[in-house]
């Protein structure tokens, strides 16, 4: 490949519409010092300094498509609280359209408090409920996706499932069968509750440790040949075209049921893995939607993958560094 291939892949990612699904969460980050044990119990007293709100989970698949330069919609239930209204201005503040978050009185936003001091977590709080979404949030939350779908027609629409209860086998099912209908490629990072649901979808993109949750397969070996089996697998009751498999250190695993192929991981300073696979699940979904190239794909997403592995927390990747790795990597 040559540096002006590459380039206009990168330039045509600004006209890629993406709209995501999926679980989104409120990652909040309270900065402090510790300085003394509390009298009440063995524990540290932390003095707060400092707090941050980010978007987590679907939302930061969002907001890596965005950081590549794609429009971004989201869609999906949040609370009707302070936490789901602050989520929502996040956002918007980020440039993604959040017309279709819908917020309910059934379920709270789902919030993650991480105390931190001198950069090490301290104590991380949950505050949500994984119940699947009731009648009266599901059928508004399906028919205002599908009229969205209808009417704009973007080019790729991510599943994003953290098992918080938006993805239920009824949304998961029509949304998909709207988006084979009108053309709309769809790429899924499932999780395990739902895992056998995503039927006929285009982009299959698990990671390992998934694949073998939810196949029930060992793969103590990771190899090609192995590999190859469980997208067998997988195909026998997804009917989907293309596995697209995280490997971690090992690097990705393509099938299109054509060709194959694990591509090794790059050497990286590593700093922290979160989120990396919402960086990978939203380069994949741009670079094939604009390349249909499977293997280009497989290529660029882990290189980002792996760049972002490089900072500490959770961060979205940085389109000119990415288009730079690409380069040296690609362009010999």
């Amino acid at each position: 490949m040559n540096k002006a291939d590459l380039k206009k892949i990168f330039d045509d990612m600004n006209g890629v519409h993406v709209v995501v699904v999926g679980d989104v969460m409120l990652d909040n980050y309270w900065w402090g010092s510790v300085e003394r044990i509390s009298p009440e119990a063995p524990v540290p007293v932390v003095a707060l300094s400092r707090r941050e709100s980010r978007l987590g989970g679907a939302a930061n698949v969002a907001l890596n498509c965005k950081a590549l330069g794609a429009k971004v919609t989201l869609a999906s239930v949040v609370g009707d609280d302070s936490e789901g209204t602050n989520l929502i201005k996040l956002a918007n503040e980020a440039g993604i359209d959040s017309s279709l978050i819908m917020q309910s009185w059934r379920r709270p936003t789902t919030t993650k408090v991480r105390i931190l001091s001198r950069n090490q977590q301290m104590l991380r709080l949950d505050d949500e409920i994984t119940d699947e979404l009731y009648t009266e949030e599901e059928h508004p939350f399906i028919d205002s996706v599908l009229k969205y779908l209808q009417l704009v027609k973007p080019q790729v629409l991510i599943f994003e499932d953290y098992n918080k209860g938006v993805l239920k086998e009824n949304v998961i099912r029509l949304i998909t069968a709207h988006c084979r209908e009108i053309g709309v490629i769809t790429v899924v990072d499932p999780k395990k509750r739902n895992f056998l649901a995503y039927k006929n979808v285009t982009i299959f993109k698990p990671n390992l440790k998934e694949v073998r949750e939810g196949l029930h397969m060992e793969l103590a070996d990771v190899t090609e040949k192995e590999l190859d089996k469980a997208h067998s697998k997988l195909n026998e009751t997804l009917h989907h075209d293309i596995t697209f498999v995280t490997l971690s250190e090992k690097g990705v695993f393509y099938n299109n049921g054509f060709s194959s192929a694990i591509l090794p991981s790059h050497i990286r300073n590593i700093a922290d893995v979160s989120g990396a696979g919402d960086t990978v699940v939203a380069t994949a979904a741009l670079v094939y939607a604009i390349t249909k190239d499977v293997a280009l794909m497989a290529e660029i997403s882990n290189l980002a993958g792996g760049l972002v592995c490089e900072e500490v927390g959770v961060v979205s990747i940085k389109k000119d560094n990415l288009r730079r790795e690409a380069e040296a990597v690609l362009c010999k």
